[in-house]
């Protein structure tokens, strides 16, 4: 039982030191934040943030591991799915049915998600995310959703393209709070992915 109320204090910790860095992101963006700002806005002291993060770098780097995490486990376990049921994805599941799983973590998320990706947090983290992104949806099922020999341009632009184009999607989306539900973001993007944009605007049948 000790262990056990050991294990739920320290993720009761880490969760009010993501909330205090979530809320500092936007009210004075990443590069200005402090620890002691962290540590302040948690209520807790400098040695227990210290027992669990290096500084605050490695928290970030910490919540974008998780984040990236679960994510792929998302995934991984949908595509399982329909693998088992012997489904064709793009055909018969239309919107991909990981593409809402994804969408219902980010929305879930949103306040954390927002602040990362918006012009306050890290950089860096939209091109790992965008990398993660062709990696897990793409580039690991390419034999359901890619296919090599037909593919009509060079494959590196084609997953810059696709990437980049998720990413601004979903990042418009958290900054609007999450307007859509994520059936409904879902099956955004997945009519901009299959059929395209010109399709999306109504200017190709």
């Amino acid at each position: 039982m000790r262990d056990l109320n050991m294990d739920l204090r320290v993720v009761r910790t880490k969760a009010l030191i993501v909330d205090a860095l979530t809320e500092l992101i936007d009210e004075k963006g990443f590069e200005a934040i402090t620890v002691k700002d962290i540590t302040t806005r948690a209520n807790i002291n400098r040695g227990t943030f210290y027992s669990h993060y290096q500084d605050k770098y490695d928290l970030m780097d910490k919540c974008q591991q998780e984040i990236m995490y679960n994510m792929a486990i998302i995934v991984k376990k949908d595509v399982a799915n329909i693998l088992a049921k012997g489904e064709c994805i793009p055909s018969t599941t239309p919107p991909f049915s990981f593409t809402i799983s994804v969408c219902e973590y980010l929305h879930q998320h949103r306040r954390v998600m927002k602040a990362m990706l918006g012009t306050k947090g890290d950089p860096s983290f939209q091109t790992t995310l965008k990398n993660f992104m062709w990696r897990e949806l793409f580039e690991s099922h390419e034999d359901l959703l890619i296919k090599q020999g037909s593919l009509r341009v060079p494959v590196d632009y084609l997953s810059s393209y696709i990437a980049s184009a998720h990413l601004g999607v979903i990042q418009q989306w958290l900054q609007d709070d999450g307007r859509e539900s994520p059936s409904e973001m879902a099956k955004i993007l997945s009519t901009m992915t299959v059929n395209g944009p010109f399709f999306a605007a109504g200017l190709k049948k």
